[in-house]
């Protein structure tokens, strides 16, 4: 029997990663909004990787703090280690990664979410959409309760008609072996949405106390305190270390052996994997010149003797993963307390949705996640806030928050899907963005900040903070233009030691700063300021110096580009009215529907010709509209 259980403005189906910030998102906004869960045990459950950053990765979780997000504070109060990645290299690809505690993650997230004002989370199964006329306007789950509501959110992760698969074993469950949403995944193909069919996987987890680490690599974290939000003051000291070993022949040589048993080559897997995360199976087949592969030890939690097998990704027998575990050197008398697996799962073909994440087919209807064809927590995350901000703000009558390529990593993955769509897991990759050395690990507050309070997510009192900030950096660099180094003793005492060559004449502060040998602490000890100088501060001042050729490069090409996102695409456009066009071109705008030129411009299959006869058209003013029959 159905009853009417509540009416919200936004509904967030799901409480993962996505959902977790969805939801909080649509309720610091302003928006009355429920959150539900299969299962509450499972809010922001890691079912992978105990890990929060990385390359890319890392760059979005500070991008999802500078928006008002909670993943990087949350991650901050519970990690057991961390680590700045790339740090040998350029500014543009360094990135923070945190190894969590999975357990502790989970509570404080839950308990963030459970206090947060206008947010209620309960747990139950959606089942049903209630849609009427192309509008979605509520929920129903399996008891039968209504839930009505302005806007939803679908943020079902790898539970829609998920199936665990290990050996010859196959069932229907959600990672972890909950329970599967099924019925969820009918109805969306139902309501005319396409659904293609992924696959992802995970390694055995072992017991710490019979791993014998003296045959592996400490890999400790950083001791310079780190943090992914701006907010972070506190740091955890006591960190715990992660462990390197690598496979042996003997590991290659039991794969081979059983590969005729393995679920990916037999084809009892359907689905498609994630490339830039293989099983084993996979890696030893497509690499097997590489006579080893790394194999990261990763404790799952202080409070737990489980250690993940990070690279060890397989959904091999059981028995046959016991032998690939005691073939790694340190894993011989490792004892498996729980097996790998790979789950496949029905995904979204996310070319159905405006860069907003609003479906295009029904009104009102928003995805976040792993539905729309992504892996990973932190592309979940940053698609989960901006869905939730986006229904949030459709609930209240205000306009949408897209962000661009040229703005966030957020930017770049949102416009990926929904204009070339995928046709595997998406990963996140530096090069992916054209503009990565504007989208860098530390500026993501001075990007996104003034954004995330104009939507009400960043109190006014840490944008304050943020200008201050901005103004601190924009002073210093003024200061170090204006200023002239002489050729003195100790100016060039400094210079010599730091590996570079004697002044001739006076120099400006900044120009000595771009110096490849020369750092912003070197310019500070010959040249001190006045006012105290933050070190976030002096690194931009650094980074915008020493950049600022390849800075310029990039913004102008913004510029360029902003051109043609500046030339809007009419709607009710009709592509078969204009003549010229290629047919791949016209099927594919067609398909994925641009809002602007640029937009257009990046759909494969449309070729820079089609671009050309599109502009004559839109500047001629021969749009021709499709009829109203």
């Amino acid at each position: 029997m159905e009853y009417v259980a509540g009416s919200y403005d936004v509904i967030v189906i799901g409480a993962g990663h996505a959902g977790c910030e969805a939801g909080l998102a649509a309720a610091r906004l302003g928006a009355n909004t429920l959150m539900l869960s299969i299962n509450l045990d499972m809010v922001a459950f890691m079912p992978c990787n105990p890990s929060v950053g990385g390359p890319a990765k890392g760059i979005v979780v500070r991008e999802i703090d500078a928006l008002g997000g909670e993943m990087g504070k949350n991650i901050d109060k519970t990690h057991i280690q961390m680590r700045m990645l790339n740090t040998g290299k350029g500014p543009a690809v360094r990135a923070l990664r945190a190894q969590a505690d999975k357990f502790s993650y989970q509570h404080e997230m839950k308990k963030i979410i459970e206090n947060q004002e206008n947010l209620t989370l309960l747990q139950g199964m959606v089942e049903k959409l209630i849609v009427e006329d192309g509008i979605c306007k509520g929920v129903i789950t399996q008891t039968g309760a209504v839930y009505e509501a302005k806007t939803v959110v679908i943020t079902t992760g790898t539970f829609l008609r998920g199936k665990i698969i290990l050996g010859d074993l196959q069932y229907e469950s959600g990672p972890n072996n909950q329970q599967p949403s099924v019925k969820l995944s009918e109805h969306l193909e139902e309501l005319g949405f396409d659904l293609v069919r992924f696959k992802t996987g995970t390694p055995p987890r072992v017991n710490s106390k019979t791993i014998d680490y003296s045959k592996t690599e400490i890999q400790p974290g950083d001791e310079i305190p780190r943090a992914f939000s701006y907010e972070t003051t506190q740091y955890i000291t006591d960190q715990l270390p992660c462990w390197l070993t690598y496979t042996s022949s003997e590991t290659h040589e039991i794969i081979d052996a059983n590969l005729h048993r393995s679920p990916m080559y037999s084809g009892m897997i359907k689905g498609t994997g994630p490339r830039y995360c293989p099983s084993i199976e996979d890696k030893v087949v497509r690499f097997n010149d590489k006579p080893r592969h790394q194999i990261f030890l990763e404790p799952e939690g202080r409070n737990t003797q489980e250690v993940y097998v990070q690279g060890l990704s397989t959904s091999l027998p059981e028995e046959v993963q016991l032998k690939l575990i005691a073939s790694v050197p340190g894993l011989e008398k490792a004892q498996m307390m729980r097996a790998g697996y790979a789950i496949e799962y029905d995904a979204i073909v996310p070319t159905q949705l405006w860069p907003t994440l609003e479906t295009k087919k029904i009104e009102n209807l928003f995805t976040a996640g792993q539905i729309n064809g992504t892996s990973g927590y932190e592309e979940a995350a940053g698609q989960g806030i901006m869905a939730g901000m986006n229904a949030g703000l459709k609930a209240q009558g205000k306009e949408p928050i897209i962000l661009s390529r040229s703005e966030a990593y957020i930017g770049v993955l949102i416009d990926d899907l929904v204009t070339k769509g995928t046709n595997e897991p998406y990963r996140l990759l530096t090069s992916r963005a054209e503009y990565r050395l504007l989208l860098r690990h530390d500026n993501a507050d001075l990007r996104l900040t003034p954004i995330g309070h104009s939507v009400g997510l960043i109190s006014d009192e840490r944008y304050e903070r943020f200008l201050a900030k901005k103004q601190a950096i924009e002073e210093e660099k003024e200061r170090l233009q204006s200023l002239i180094l002489k050729p003195i003793e100790p100016v060039q005492q400094l210079i010599v030691s730091a590996g570079g060559t004697e002044l001739k004449d006076g120099i400006r502060a900044a120009d000595l700063l771009k110096r490849p040998e020369m750092n912003y602490e070197h310019i500070r000890t010959l040249a001190p300021s006045e006012k105290e100088i933050s070190q976030d501060v002096g690194e931009q001042v650094e980074i915008q110096i020493k950049y600022e050729g390849y800075i310029k490069k990039s913004l102008q090409q913004v510029e360029r580009l902003k051109k043609m996102e500046d030339k809007k695409i009419p709607e009710n456009i009709d592509y078969d009215a204009i003549q010229s066009l290629a047919n791949e071109a016209r099927q594919k705008l067609k398909e994925v529907r641009p809002l602007s030129v640029a937009q257009a411009s990046r759909i494969s299959g449309v070729n820079p010709a089609d671009i050309s006869i599109l502009l004559v058209y839109l500047e001629q003013g021969k749009i021709a509209k499709i009829s109203n029959e």
